[in-house]
C-alpha cells in the first residue's frame, strides 16, 4: 500500500467517528482500483455536503466542516485554502470535495458507489465506469484544463477505456 492510501485510511478512521464514510477520489483512488501508479500529487476525499457545491460559501458547503477541520488539526494538518478545502502536512495536500455533486457533475449516482473496507475502516471507491465518467466530465472543466490537468486526465481516460472496452492505445 502506498503512503498516501495509508494516510487516507487514517483520515477515514477519524471521519467514521463523526459518522462520515468518505469517498476516495482522484489518482490515489484510481491507483487502488487499477493497481497502476498514477504518481498522485495529493489526496482527494469527498464527503457529504450541499449538492449545489460552489454556489454555497466554502465554510458552509461541506457538512460537519468544523468537525473535519478539528480532525485534520488533530492529525497535524494545516488548513491552507478554505475555498479548495485544502489541508497540508509534510508536503502532502489533502483536499475535500462534496460527494453530493457527483450526480450532477458526472452522472454518478450515490447509491451506486461501492463500499470497501480496510482493517475496520469503511470508505467508498468509484468503479472503472464511474472513474471514466468523472474524468470525462473533468476534462471538460475549464478550471482543470487551465491547471494543466488535461493531459493527465486524457491519459487516464485512454487507460480506462482500454480496460473497459479493450481498445488499447499505446
Amino acid at each position: 500500500m502506498n503512503h498516501k492510501f495509508i494516510e487516507f485510511i487514517k483520515i477515514a478512521k477519524k471521519l467514521s467517528d463523526i459518522d462520515i464514510i468518505p469517498l476516495l477520489m482522484g489518482s490515489v483512488g484510481l491507483e487502488v482500483v487499477t493497481g497502476k501508479s498514477w504518481c498522485a500529487q495529493d489526496l482527494d476525499i469527498h464527503v457529504p455536503g450541499d449538492e449545489r457545491g460552489w454556489e454555497v460559501p466554502p465554510e458552509l458547503n461541506i457538512h460537519k466542516w468544523n468537525d473535519i477541520v478539528n480532525i485534520m488539526k488533530s492529525l497535524e494538518y494545516s488548513l491552507i485554502d478554505l475555498h479548495e478545502h485544502e489541508f497540508s502536512k509534510d508536503g502532502l495536500s489533502v483536499e475535500f470535495g462534496i460527494i453530493d455533486t457527483l450526480p450532477s457533475f458526472a452522472g454518478v449516482q450515490l447509491e451506486d458507489l461501492e463500499m470497501h473496507q480496510t482493517e475496520d475502516v469503511k470508505y467508498y471507491l468509484l468503479n472503472l465506469e464511474q472513474y471514466l465518467s468523472v474524468y470525462e466530465s473533468s476534462s471538460k472543466d475549464s478550471y482543470r484544463a487551465n491547471n494543466n490537468n488535461n493531459n493527465k486526465d486524457s491519459r487516464k481516460i485512454d487507460f480506462l477505456k482500454s480496460m473497459l472496452y479493450g481498445n488499447e492505445k499505446s
